[in-house]
């Protein structure tokens, strides 16, 4: 292993995924998830996947990920939209010049108005939405590019 560790952070309600909206959101759970991108990383990297309803704890995770810079691929859910503190603590991660990438399951753009706006994407170092889980295999790949 190269020593890469990646975060995935995972907003609120996306600890239902597989029962919420799958016609959106596919039917996997984040298990699946885990075990689809530590396939997809192998011995590249260490993928971490945790997810919160909590804003707070999510804050705190991207704190972390800048005390042991640690890149980070990060699904803000519903936060995407309206969350000034977690666009803050996003910031703090890609100005200490480590990689956080912003992904959605679904394509925000082709959902409702509310959906079309993320106070992350301006402080992302890229983003990936639309492909279901393959946009967090990409955001993967992409973190491994640049690391």
């Amino acid at each position: 292993m190269t020593g890469t560790r990646i975060l995935v952070l995972n907003g609120p309600n996306l600890g239902r995924l597989g029962s919420r909206e799958p016609d959106v959101y596919g039917s996997q759970d984040l298990n699946a998830l885990r075990a689809l991108l530590t396939d997809l990383a192998g011995a590249r990297a260490e993928i971490e996947v945790r997810q919160t309803d909590d804003e707070a704890e999510l804050i705190h995770w991207l704190h972390e990920a800048v005390d042991h810079r640690t890149p980070v691929i990060l699904n803000p859910a519903a936060f995407t939209h309206y969350s000034y503190a977690l666009r803050d603590a996003a910031a703090l991660v890609t100005k200490a010049g480590i990689t956080l990438i912003e992904v959605h399951i679904s394509n925000p753009h082709a959902r409702e108005t509310f959906r079309h706006t993320s106070v992350i994407s301006g402080v992302a170092s890229g983003v990936i939405a639309g492909f279901g889980f393959g946009s967090y295999g990409l955001a993967v790949e992409a973190v491994l590019a640049s690391a």
